[in-house]
């Protein structure tokens, strides 16, 4: 039986949660006011919070400076290029540990998550020669594969965790109905996982998104996303708060918008689904 909660309990624990959050999200929140401020404001002390003089002239010389579209576009297509492929390539590889499982499965488990325990850096020099050889660097097509290969761990253990909450008798009789593995997967195991993989897409999108290392070492003018766009504000006369603050805040409202919109689908979703 369910455990009974007090309405102190209930209040107690709804504060705790509205106070972690808001810690959670100052960072974020001190970024876009410091936006509004001038470099001035931005650096005065004490921190001046709401109480200033509101101004737009940091995006107006951001948008001046650097061509924000093709940042955007380069993002957009680095995160979300990683991110289809690792889930076109994870999917088959879990469902492989899930459902047919070997001896040496979570050792390989293992071996994959102990990949992300090696420093990026590491392997840097080689990654960097690889793509001179091949003619890939400053490219787009190079940093899809590099953050999808950096990411695949993740999420094969992510759907391996859904795919193993799944009946196996399900797929059984999928097989005993005449279906090929090609359908098996496709119309029976993930219509089941959507949620699952839906998360998983959402996390390793926001993954590639923040990449930095990667982005900032592989590529100059041609294929440099929204972190390379932040990073070119900070140079050797000093850093300008306020234009740095500017150009973080479009970086990160994309993100945003796109967990605001996940959110209010993922509402919706759970809304009709308890309708019907």
């Amino acid at each position: 039986m369910a455990r009974a909660v007090t309405q102190q309990r209930k209040i107690i624990n709804t504060t705790a949660a509205w106070v972690i959050g808001l810690l959670i999200f100052f960072p974020i929140l001190w970024t876009i006011l410091t936006s509004f401020k001038t470099e001035a404001t931005a650096i005065a002390d004490p921190p001046v919070f709401l109480a200033f003089d509101w101004t737009l002239e940091n995006y107006t010389a951001v948008m001046e400076r650097s061509n924000y579209a093709k940042f955007l576009w380069n993002s957009i297509i680095i995160a979300g290029g990683s991110t289809i492929l690792g889930i076109i390539i994870a999917v088959p590889a879990a469902w492989s540990m899930a459902f047919v499982p070997s001896r040496r499965t979570k050792d390989i488990l293992l071996w994959m998550l102990s990949t992300k325990m090696l420093p990026a850096v590491g392997v840097l020099y080689p990654i960097y020669l690889i793509c001179i050889k091949l003619g890939i660097l400053d490219s787009r097509v190079a940093l899809v594969i590099i953050l999808m290969l950096m990411n695949l761990p993740i999420i094969v253990w992510m759907l391996y965790t859904y795919f193993k909450e799944i009946p196996g008798e399900i797929l059984e009789a999928a097989r005993m109905d005449g279906a090929s593995l090609k359908e098996e997967i496709l119309y029976v195991l993930t219509p089941m996982a959507i949620p699952g993989i839906a998360s998983t897409l959402l996390l390793n999108f926001i993954l590639a998104w923040n990449e930095a290392f990667w982005t900032l070492n592989l590529t100059a003018a041609n294929a440099a996303p929204l972190t390379a766009f932040i990073a070119s504000y900070s140079s050797p006369e000093g850093l300008f708060f306020a234009k740095l603050s500017a150009a973080s805040t479009m970086a990160i409202a994309p993100i945003l918008i796109l967990g605001w919109f996940s959110q209010k689908q993922l509402v919706s979703g759970l809304t009709f689904g308890a309708v019907k």
